[in-house]
């Protein structure tokens, strides 16, 4: 792959690469290593990709998932405070949400493995439940089953800080 294609294959695919691995490690550092470690994979001789098997979406996903468990299993870092540019909102306002946010986030990252992988990879990436089972290498069926027990175990999750919001306002 010529250095021009490949600059260009990268900017199309980092941010979602590394919002992926950010959610599954918890941490800005190690999703940067992860999705870095991606595109090394992919340069390496040898390297797995076959676009007859699959797209290279799903395949670069699928790396950058075994990247962030093996991470996990070294025992990852813990989720660390979005930045964001102020957007004329109140202070208040702005507390509130970025309370919200690590709040799900630690929600999220708090769930079973398969659970939280399907939840990110369905949600926040808005992937085909096709695609997530490739890259889980499991059954749409066992996609499906595991995105309800995540939004149930969210549910109860954060039921108590809904409850606790309404009672706020």
């Amino acid at each position: 792959m010529d250095p021009e294609a490949f600059l260009q294959f990268f900017d199309e695919h980092h941010a979602p690469l590394f919002r992926f691995a950010y959610r599954m490690t918890g941490s800005v550092a190690d999703a940067e290593d992860v999705v870095q470690e991606c595109f090394l994979q992919l340069l390496r001789p040898g390297c797995s990709y076959d676009p007859k098997r699959t797209p290279i979406r799903t395949y670069l996903f699928g790396v950058v998932r075994n990247q962030s468990l093996k991470r996990a299993g070294q025992g990852g870092t813990a989720i660390e405070g979005n930045q964001h540019a102020w957007n004329g909102r109140s202070p208040e306002g702005e507390v509130l949400r970025t309370e919200l946010e690590r709040t799900v986030a630690r929600a999220v990252t708090r769930l079973p493995e398969g659970q939280r992988e399907a939840l990110i990879l369905a949600h926040y990436e808005q992937m085909p439940l096709a695609d997530i089972a490739r890259i889980m290498d499991i059954e749409v069926t066992a996609v499906k089953s595991r995105l309800q027990r995540a939004r149930a175990n969210l549910k109860e999750t954060l039921a108590a800080y809904a409850t606790g919001a309404r009672t706020k306002s």
